[in-house]
């Protein structure tokens, strides 16, 4: 079995949805590749529950659920349901329980800063990232105080650290801010301009960890980064899809290829 990775949806406002598709994917990856997915993962961004626009989330879940797959999302920075407090918690069988937000097909949250196991493979999940719309005091969105980390969550994950610091996979919305420098601080203003806590978090958590790839979305850019030094991966994912595999315990990832050089790299470990 497998996961199936993409990056930041928005509701489907920039036609993210034609990335994901049943048809798209198979057309992607193959129908053996497709039947294996057993979760597709969001990075962050959902855009779920946006007020004021139910028949686009009709819309896009009843796309959606011709797939045979549930989908869970990293928590982003534009998360309506980070406002919601009715919203219930499922044990689905992963180690720590999800938020779910709907039915069919079933769409859920993962917490921040909690270890989910997922078909045989270690995340530690983190989440969130500065929204620059929220300069502007114009857009009064009442989930904007819980988009950063609360003081308890970030104690509470730093006390989990101290006795399980090792992953396969750390997935979250932004990265580690001086790996998010290296790739897009050339010459962006956006550095100089405003302070991401939750990038400088993301730091100071990864000096704690021990982990083979940090995967994330936010930056609406398709990069990878590979630290030679400490053989460690960071995965940028827009509007590209990944597929994971854990095959005894060599991890391998499928990207976007055509079947002749899928099959090529059949039964490699390699990051692709």
């Amino acid at each position: 079995m497998s996961i199936l990775f993409s990056g930041d949806f928005h509701g489907n406002v920039d036609r993210e949805l034609s990335v994901i598709t049943k048809n798209t994917l198979l057309k992607k990856y193959s129908e053996e590749k497709y039947k294996a997915i057993k979760y597709h993962i969001i990075l962050g961004d959902g855009g779920f529950l946006w007020p004021g626009d139910i028949k686009g989330d009709i819309y896009n879940f009843r796309a959606l659920a011709i797939r045979h797959f549930p989908i869970l999302c990293v928590i982003g920075n534009h998360e309506p349901m980070l406002g919601m407090s009715n919203l219930p918690e499922v044990d689905i069988g992963i180690g720590e329980k999800v938020i779910q937000i709907w039915a069919e097909p079933f769409t859920a949250y993962l917490k921040r800063g909690k270890i989910y196991n997922i078909d045989g493979i270690k995340f530690l999940v983190l989440g969130g990232a500065l929204s620059i719309d929220r300069v502007n005091r114009t857009l009064n969105k009442s989930w904007w105080e819980n988009e950063y980390w609360s003081e308890q969550e970030k104690y509470d994950l730093f006390k989990l650290l101290e006795t399980d610091n090792t992953f396969d996979y750390v997935i979250s919305h932004t990265g580690p801010q001086y790996i998010n420098y290296k790739l897009f601080g050339h010459k962006n203003n956006y550095f100089h301009m405003f302070i991401d806590e939750v990038a400088l978090l993301n730091d100071e958590i990864h000096k704690r960890i021990n982990f083979r790839e940090w995967w994330c979305g936010h930056w609406h850019r398709e990069r990878y980064y590979y630290d030679k030094e400490n053989h460690q991966g960071y995965q940028y994912i827009y509007k590209t899809t990944k597929i994971l595999t854990k095959m005894y315990t060599d991890f391998h990832v499928y990207n976007e290829f055509d079947i002749k050089q899928r099959d090529f790299f059949k039964g490699r470990n390699l990051i692709l």
